[in-house]
C-alpha cells in the first residue's frame, strides 16, 4: 500500500483558535473528511511559528512588507514563520498546501491591501510565496478538489 501523500494546510482551517483574534476558520466537515481519505495533513500557523501571540494585532501587507493595526511593522516574524513552515514543508515531503486566502502570510491569490478596510488586492502572502518559490504548489480553501486532483496525481 502507497503511503498518503503529505499536505500542509493551515492550522486555522482545522479549525484551531489560531486566527489573529483567536478564532479559526473551520472547513466543513465533508471537505476534512475528504482531506483526510485522500492526503496525511500536516497543519501550520505560519504567524503562530514566527513567534506572534494568540491573539494578536491585525496585520496586513503592504508591498513586501506586514504592518499591523497600531502601525509597528512586523515581518520579520511574519519571514520567520514563512521559513519554519517551508522547512516543516521540506521535512515532511509535502507537494502542496491548502492555505487561506487573503491572509498576510498565507493569502495564495488576494490579500488585503495595508488599509485595514476588509479591501481584497491581488497578491500572496509571505509563506505562500516561499513555498511556491521552493516548488510547493499551493491552493487555497476554496480550491480543495483541484488539491486533490494535483496530489492525487503525482503519488
Amino acid at each position: 500500500m502507497n503511503p498518503q501523500p503529505k499536505l500542509l494546510i493551515s492550522s486555522c482551517l482545522l479549525g484551531e483558535n489560531v486566527k489573529y483574534n483567536g478564532g479559526n476558520n473551520l472547513l466543513n466537515t465533508t471537505l476534512l473528511e475528504t482531506l483526510r481519505s485522500h492526503a496525511e495533513l500536516i497543519p501550520v500557523c505560519p504567524e503562530v511559528l514566527g513567534g506572534l501571540p494568540i491573539p494578536r494585532i491585525p496585520a496586513e501587507n503592504r508591498g513586501e512588507t506586514v504592518i499591523n493595526r497600531a502601525g509597528k511593522d512586523v515581518s520579520g516574524a511574519f519571514e520567520l514563520g514563512a521559513k519554519k513552515t517551508l522547512s516543516e514543508a521540506l521535512a515532511h515531503g509535502v507537494k502542496a498546501a491548502i492555505l487561506k486566502e487573503r491572509s498576510p502570510s498565507c493569502g495564495v491569490h488576494e490579500i488585503y491591501d495595508g488599509t485595514f478596510s476588509k479591501t481584497a488586492v491581488p497578491g500572496s502572502g509571505t509563506t505562500s510565496r516561499i513555498l511556491v518559490k521552493n516548488g510547493i504548489r499551493v491552493f487555497n480553501e476554496n480550491e480543495i478538489e483541484e488539491c486533490l486532483e494535483y496530489i492525487l496525481s503525482i503519488k
